[in-house]
């Protein structure tokens, strides 16, 4: 069948000498040179006696892992029955987060496919420019969100077929059961994750088969550590790795169980964590501190493990959380490049405040611009390797990501003398004012410690005399009086809490903030805003 195969991707992977370093000498990470992870996150539960173990619970439906596989095995002999799918071909997927997405998920990976998720609120537009990079030629949409993907200019997409109007269901019951996994490679690309919340064109990071089984036995087994009866709960995109490995990898790694919700918003999220009885949550910053206000009306008590990534933990969220349920947030900060979190730290070594300490098998340090580490507590740039690592689909980026081997985030931090890591801004996102540096997140973070404020994002604004000044975008509690003593009062809360210069010179009132779909600030959004005078 080899004759048969695509080898789109890995013609298009970066030359080896732009490549990281990848450290895969622990145990844990000894893979086999063939395996196929679809046979390894999902057929592998039946094998060890959990076929009637639910895995996915949704409001429409729960499906055991038997259940599960068994639609999996069909839905891939659609694709490379019905549909002409060859391994190593790019099949996108277009959906919220629900059962089918996840069956065509591993169906492409049984498959031998490549898959390209995308978040359920992108447009025409932007699915264009996925679908043109990658050059894809299949997707499974559901047909709710089918419209933009029928206006998108994709010319190599020759199969569009969607689910929730019978259309692939009434396929999926005509295909016979069972599917021989196609023998994949311990490195052949079985992803293409497209970075998100960045401007210009999006950038297509290539994953092997090795990486999604790496995540889930570096960061899930060694700091967030499930257990066969968790029940894993959250509200990223399935679209966005932090909710891949999140919502159905780490569960599937040790045979759990997943709740997966179409909509899951922090007003939402703590009555079905109690209905669910769900034992671990992952979801961003803004949710869990939405979420800190309203756990005294619900029963969270299930709740073992408070997972927080996305962007920068602020202290005061961590502080909320731990105040109203008991429970300390696991901080932690990952990358499509790296396909998930690098940077963590388990219950017990939790620095509130800090992101943590590298995830057993990664190595970080802090650099300046020529890559020399710089002194402990002194800021620079982020570098990190280890079993995952930056691999840009045909894209002159990867020299930027990848620099002598390490895998530069675009992060500035510091690393203290205990070796914990300290999260200061987006390398874009420090404030260079009269001299000073100052990192937008520690500001946001001081003014969340107000009562008055629901949210904030602080960025640098033009001023003829200072170059540039802090301005903070503020979105006030209901109830709360815009105005400018609150501006003081907010202002001498900043001074009071970091060092003075840092506070913000100009604060602007808005009814709400620009956010990725992810949950994450925009902050080019709100950069664009402060040079246009707004």
């Amino acid at each position: 069948m080899d004759e048969m195969l695509d080898s789109f991707c890995r013609d298009r992977l970066p030359p080896p000498d732009q490549w990281p370093e990848f450290l895969l000498d622990r145990p844990e990470f000894q893979y086999p040179p063939r395996f196929n992870c679809a046979v390894e996150l999902l057929d592998r539960n039946i094998e060890r006696g959990r076929g009637d173990h639910p895995a996915l619970i949704t409001p429409a439906e729960t499906l055991t892992y038997a259940q599960l596989a068994d639609r999996v095995d069909r839905i891939a002999r659609v694709l490379v029955e019905r549909l002409g799918m060859v391994p190593g071909n790019r099949v996108l997927l277009r959906s919220s987060n629900n059962a089918w997405m996840v069956a065509a998920y591993f169906a492409v990976l049984k498959a031998g496919g490549v898959v390209v998720a995308s978040m359920p609120l992108l447009r025409a537009k932007e699915l264009g420019q996925m679908l043109r990079k990658a050059r894809i030629t299949h997707a499974l949409c559901d047909t709710r969100l089918a419209e933009e993907l029928r206006k998108a200019d994709g010319p190599d997409l020759v199969h569009l077929v969607t689910w929730g109007d019978g259309m692939l269901e009434a396929m999926v019951a005509e295909a016979a059961p069972g599917f021989p996994a196609y023998d994949t490679a311990a490195e052949d690309i079985c992803l293409i994750g497209f970075t998100s919340g960045s401007t210009g064109e999006p950038k297509g990071t290539l994953h092997f088969h090795r990486d999604m089984l790496a995540i889930c036995d570096g960061y899930a087994m060694q700091v967030l550590r499930p257990e066969p009866s968790d029940i894993f709960i959250g509200s990223p995109p399935l679209a966005f790795t932090f909710g891949l490995g999140g919502l159905v990898l780490f569960p599937f790694r040790v045979g759990a169980t997943a709740v997966l919700l179409e909509r899951a918003p922090p007003e939402d999220l703590p009555a079905a964590i109690a209905h669910h009885r769900a034992t671990v949550c992952f979801t961003a910053p803004t949710a869990w501190r939405v979420m800190a206000g309203l756990a005294p009306q619900h029963d969270l008590s299930s709740l073992r493990k408070c997972v927080s990534a996305g962007e920068t933990l602020p202290k005061p969220v961590f502080d909320a959380w731990l105040a109203a349920t008991g429970r300390k947030l696991m901080d932690g900060i990952g990358a499509t490049e790296m396909l998930h979190i690098f940077i963590s730290a388990t219950e017990d070594q939790i620095v509130p405040g800090a992101t943590g300490l590298p995830v057993p098998g990664y190595i970080a340090k802090v650099v300046d611009d020529q890559g020399a580490e710089v002194p402990r507590g002194a800021p620079g740039r982020l570098a990190v390797k280890g079993p995952t690592g930056c691999r840009y689909l045909d894209d002159p980026r990867q020299a930027q990501y990848v620099q002598n081997g390490w895998n530069i985030t675009g992060d500035t931090y510091i690393q203290d003398a205990d070796g914990y890591f300290w999260y200061q801004a987006r390398n874009d996102d420090m404030i260079v004012s009269a001299g000073y540096n100052i990192a937008g997140p520690e500001v946001e973070a001081a003014l969340l410690a107000h009562p008055a404020v629901a949210e904030c994002g602080v960025v640098a604004a033009p001023d003829a005399e200072r170059g540039m000044v802090v301005r903070a975008y503020v979105v006030p509690k209901p109830g709360i009086a815009a105005d400018a003593a609150l501006t003081k009062a907010l202002q001498d809360h900043v001074k009071a809490e970091i060092a003075p210069y840092k506070y913000p010179r100009s604060v602007v009132f808005v009814e709400n903030l620009p956010r990725t779909e992810t949950g994450k600030l925009q902050r080019f959004a709100l950069r664009q805003q402060a040079e246009s005078g707004g």
